[in-house]
């Protein structure tokens, strides 16, 4: 039985979104046998999408109505080259960069923990066993910036659904490849290689989500962007998409996916709980204990705008908060 999810009210997917996308959404890329899905990349898996369904692009000064606001389409230039990837760098320039270190292909992820199915696969494998979808989402950093992005990925209720979750399984955690060949931070403060978390976080990177959470068909593995393989800087080859929570939980290049019975402590929570919670949940009547959250600067304009709770996706998802204390769910 196919699930029919809300439409956000912050989004009109139908008018951000491609249409082919929006009506096929849960169209199957089924790509045939033997070597041929071993050769094809997500380039030209979408290439073949598009000419089948007489794929027309969205223009770059495409437009999307938020709550009666006018924002525009983050341009990829400015969305791949102002990020947060510590593993590079403290700068924003850093990931861009240094980012040719990453080696994304070959690229296996194990998943393992509570689950019925744990395995180990090439992503390029996982990637022909589901249902690749675009999805524009906004996207507001902890620090108050936000942009606007259009990914490409799957539902991460997919892959939880092809590993049957125990019953023992209620959160689940994702870790970032940890070599600090490929990642210079990892190896302590300038790149120095002096030990294994030498720097001012304890890498590898890892983040976490309830299960219900992860289920939820908002939540996507991304593996590209503006119809792109995803770039080093932006968390190639795969990473998480988050689109009510803050951008620290959208971890990078993900190369373990660990299903748990208990709650685990991620990076950044276990680097400055006072700054940094479970949820990190978008919420602007909840301020960070060193700057308000309650405006956020859109990268590429000028001024501030008001942040919205759950970053707009609030009919969508707040019923997964019910009766929880919004300050802990910072």
């Amino acid at each position: 039985m196919e699930f029919k999810f809300k439409q956000a009210n912050s989004i009109d997917y139908k008018s951000v979104t491609p249409e082919y996308l929006f009506n096929e959404r849960r169209r199957f890329l089924k790509l045939g046998v033997g070597g041929i899905v071993g050769v094809l990349s997500v380039d030209s898996l979408l290439a073949d999408i598009a000419r089948e369904l007489k794929y027309k692009s969205m223009s770059k000064d495409e437009m999307l109505k938020l709550n009666g606001e006018v924002l525009h389409l983050t341009s990829e230039e400015l969305a791949t080259s102002y990020n947060n990837f510590y593993e590079f760098g403290y700068s924003k320039s850093d990931p861009k960069k240094k980012g040719d270190s990453l080696k994304v292909s070959p690229w296996e992820i194990s998943i393992e923990g509570e689950i019925k199915n744990p395995m180990k696969i090439e992503l390029e494998n996982l990637i022909s066993k589901v249902n690749l979808v675009e999805r524009v989402y906004r996207f507001r950093c902890v620090e108050a910036w936000s942009m606007v992005v259009p990914w490409i990925g799957f539902e991460l209720r997919e892959l939880i659904k092809m590993v049957e979750p125990t019953k023992k399984a209620k959160y689940i955690q994702f870790t970032t490849l940890y070599d600090p060949e490929q990642f210079p931070m990892q190896g302590g403060f300038f790149g120095l290689n002096i030990g294994r978390n030498a720097s001012f976080l304890d890498f590898p990177y890892k983040e976490c989500l309830r299960l219900d959470e992860a289920m939820h068909p908002l939540t996507l593995l991304a593996v590209g962007m503006y119809k792109k393989r995803l770039l080093p800087q932006n968390g190639a080859p795969i990473r998480l998409v988050v689109p009510w929570k803050y951008g620290y939980k959208m971890i990078k290049s993900i190369n373990k996916i660990e299903f748990l019975e208990e709650q685990p402590i991620s990076t950044w929570e276990a680097e400055n709980p006072k700054e940094y919670g479970f949820y990190g949940n978008v919420d602007p009547e909840v301020s960070h204990p060193r700057w308000s959250q309650s405006s956020e600067r859109v990268i590429g304009q000028r001024g501030r705008i008001p942040t919205l709770y759950l970053n707009g996706y609030a009919k969508d998802v707040e019923h997964l908060y019910a009766g929880l204390d919004r300050t802990k769910l910072y």
